[in-house]
């Protein structure tokens, strides 16, 4: 195969494919299989062009929607199919398979990060009002928590929310929004109690975007996930009624850590699949370039290197899926998602690095899917908790 070729010519790479858990069912098996069809039509041969255009078409999530698959969180009352963790495991490894970070990221911010709050903590009301939108695809939605001072430290937060009659008025500003610059309702976390308060003094609202007060502050331009919308946004004398306040008053920090354990599941699974996404790809080019009359292949320092980056990716992989079914359960996993988090990442990075290096100078190339792979992966250390703050959360739960 020839990297450089346009990244519609991956699917005809020689799979990597670690075989399934045996706990998964056979409804979890045709899930995996849609996905993939799906990546492979849909996402694969467009890819390098919403990295151009800095977004992903509205088209894609209505396409989802139609399939059912950005429901999966969400009950079926409200259009969604409630299939739990392991559906969305599966989702975000087989949509990372695609190579495009961007484009993982965008849809798995708007099913598993930003709408699932409204499932979990939102009135019936709340539900029935948003949630159909949210799950045909036809409403894009983001979740609003980082701010330039108060990254990983969500307890330090300063946009403020204050009680007006039958409104709430907000002030302040959110930072590294995912899906913010052309999505429709953003999931907000904004203090209502004292700063001295810290994590008990947070909420959560829904706010739609066309809020007056609401503004794209600026779009912001990112080293990789290029085809994930991402900006700061401004939030002046914004007034929003009383009902979108999302889950109890000052209780929204516990929501958001809730969040944050599904999110780092699903970071899991997002380095599984670009992980094998890497390895797959550095197979197919090492057993075709030659290097001193004989293949890449053939010279076992290419061999070692490659089985010990697919078995640490195999290792990743296994230890999310343990989780998810945990979770399933009904198992404490705040340990093990920390873990996740933490480790995989790390792994990742190590693995992308690894397979640009073994493609030499031609991974070092723009429009090759290695290159943007090393960039895509590079933040996820950073989202979702810094690996170094993860390795304190596993601290303190050993």
């Amino acid at each position: 195969m020839n990297i450089n070729a346009s990244t519609s010519s991956e699917k005809h790479a020689q799979e990597f494919r670690l075989a399934d858990p045996v706990f998964l069912t056979e409804e979890h098996k045709m899930l995996r299989d849609m996905i993939r069809r799906f990546v492979e039509k849909e996402v694969v041969p467009h890819g390098e062009a919403w990295e151009r255009d800095g977004k992903i078409p509205r088209e894609m999530f209505l396409k989802l929607g139609d399939l059912g698959l950005l429901g999966m969180q969400h009950e079926e009352e409200y259009g969604g199919t409630q299939m739990g963790a392991l559906a969305s495991v599966i989702f975000g490894e087989e949509l990372s398979r695609s190579s495009f970070g961007g484009f993982t990221a965008s849809i798995t911010v708007h099913t598993d990060m930003s709408a699932s709050h409204i499932t979990r903590v939102g009135t019936p009301e709340q539900k029935a009002r948003f949630l159909p939108d949210i799950i045909a695809g036809r409403k894009v939605c983001a979740i609003g928590v980082t701010e330039a001072n108060a990254g990983s430290d969500v307890a330090s937060i300063r946009t403020r929310a204050v009680r007006d009659g039958n409104d709430w008025v907000i002030n302040g500003t959110k930072m590294f929004i995912t899906n913010a610059v052309y999505g429709d309702i953003v999931i907000l976390a904004a203090r209502t109690g004292d700063l001295a308060a810290g994590a008990r003094g947070i909420s959560l609202f829904i706010v739609p975007t066309d809020t007056p007060g609401f503004e794209v502050a600026s779009k912001l331009e990112k080293h990789g996930w290029l085809c994930s919308d991402t900006a700061e946004l401004s939030f002046t004398d914004m007034r929003i009624p009383a009902e979108n306040l999302l889950g109890e008053e000052n209780r929204g920090f516990h929501a958001i850590m809730r969040g944050f354990e599904h999110e780092r599941l699903m970071i899991g699974a997002f380095c599984a699949g670009e992980g094998a996404k890497a390895i797959e790809l550095t197979l197919d080019y090492v057993r075709a370039r030659t290097a001193f009359g004989k293949t890449l292949w053939e010279q076992q320092a290419t061999r070692q290197r490659l089985s010990e980056l697919a078995s640490r990716v195999a290792m990743v992989r296994a230890l999310t899926y343990q989780t998810a079914a945990a979770l399933e359960a009904g198992q404490p996993v705040s340990l093990e998602t920390a873990m996740i988090k933490s480790v995989g990442p790390e792994v990742l990075h190590d693995v992308v690095h690894g397979c640009l290096q073994l493609h030499g100078g031609t991974g070092y190339m723009r429009g090759t899917p290695i290159e943007r792979m090393a960039r895509d992966a590079r933040l996820l250390r950073i989202g979702g908790g810094a690996t170094e703050v993860m390795l304190e959360e596993v601290a303190k739960r050993i």
